[in-house]
Parts: structure tokens; sequence; C-alpha cells
């Protein structure tokens, strides 16, 4: 469905066919918001500066494009997801009397859980390194923030994509192809904010 703007000037107008684009954050006015943008765009700049030169580091500044970026985030989301979901508890504890443990394990029902092994220390930096350039995309655009964060949620046991397409048209009240072209918005964002800073 498409939306119409109203453009002209000296009194003609004109009705103009405009696609859907994503929602954006309501509001903003006023000193605070001001305030709040300036010091984003000043945690933007430095977040830029040191992706960078991470990038220029490793040798692979000259290799940003979508398809880099989108890889990464995908990489990002398995290590993610591969990571384990609870720390240390009292129930992990094990008993000293041997004759419990035995018994607790040989009549427990619980059935073992495949779990993916645990990410090594590299891909966990580079984990954090892609992750932060969803902070790259413009804060007023927090929808494509979500989505390509979204999006980059891959189950590091089945390679899948957590959400599909689809799923994500869905809970956002679109249809699949905005939510691809949205998603290739924010990319690009990310693309451009890594490329055009100078290094």
């Amino acid at each position: 469905m498409n939306k119409f703007a109203v453009s002209g000037a000296g009194g003609t107008e004109r009705l103009a066919a405009v696609g859907p684009v994503p929602p954006q954050r309501q509001g903003g006015q006023g000193p605070r918001a001001a305030g709040l943008a300036e010091a984003e765009g000043a945690r933007r700049e430095g977040a830029v500066a040191a992706a960078r030169g991470r990038l220029h580091r490793n040798g692979l500044l000259g290799q940003v494009d979508a398809a880099f970026v989108v890889q990464r985030l995908e990489e990002a989301g398995a290590t993610l997801l591969a990571l384990p979901s609870h720390g240390y508890s009292t129930a992990m504890r094990t008993t000293k009397l041997d004759i419990v443990r035995v018994a607790m394990e040989a009549y427990s029902h619980d059935r073992a859980r495949l779990r993916p092994p645990m990410p090594d220390s590299p891909r966990i930096s580079r984990m954090d390194e892609a992750l932060g350039w969803i902070t790259l995309i413009p804060l007023d655009s927090y929808t494509l923030r979500r989505l390509v964060g979204a999006r980059a949620l891959v189950s590091p046991m089945t390679q899948r994509h957590l959400y599909s397409w689809r799923r994500l048209a869905e809970a956002m009240g679109a249809d699949h192809k905005a939510v691809q072209r949205w998603h290739a918005q924010g990319i690009a964002c990310v693309v451009r904010a890594l490329a055009d800073m100078p290094g």
C-alpha cells in the first residue's frame, strides 16, 4: 500500500507515491533531546574509529561490504547463542557421598541436551566487535537496529536464522519484502559508517 506525499511550489501541488519506510521514533524535540543527540553522535564517532582501527590492524578494511558485514554479524549471533546461558549455581554442586551421586545419575530422567562447543576467546572478541557495529546505525532508526540484531541470530547447531523474514514481518506488521529492504538499509548504514570515516 503506497502513501502519498504532497510536493510543489507556488501553489501547485502534486501527489508523489512514496514507498513504505520503517517506523521512526516519535518526538525528539527540546534541549534534553539535543543533548542526547550530541552524546550519541560523539559515542558513535568513537565506536566507528575503534571499529575501523581493528579492521585496519587485521587487514580487513578494504573488504568491508554488505556481504562481509552480514557474515560477521551472523557469526557473532551464532557465537552469542553458543555461550552458556547461565553461570555457576548451587544446583551444579555435587555431593561427596558416592552412593548419593550414583543414585542421582542412575535414576535421573533428564535427557542430555546437545550444546554447541564453547566459543574460543578470539571468536568472542570478534562477536563483541561485530555486535558493536549495530550501534553504528543512527539512533533515530532504532527499528533498523532491532531488525539487524534479530536477523543476526543464527543457531550454532543448525546454522539457520532464528527469525525468518516472514516471522520478522509478522512481528513488525509489514510485508516480508519490505523487511528485507529495511535490513539492507541497516546493513548499508553500517557499511557507510565503516567506509566513510577517515582512517
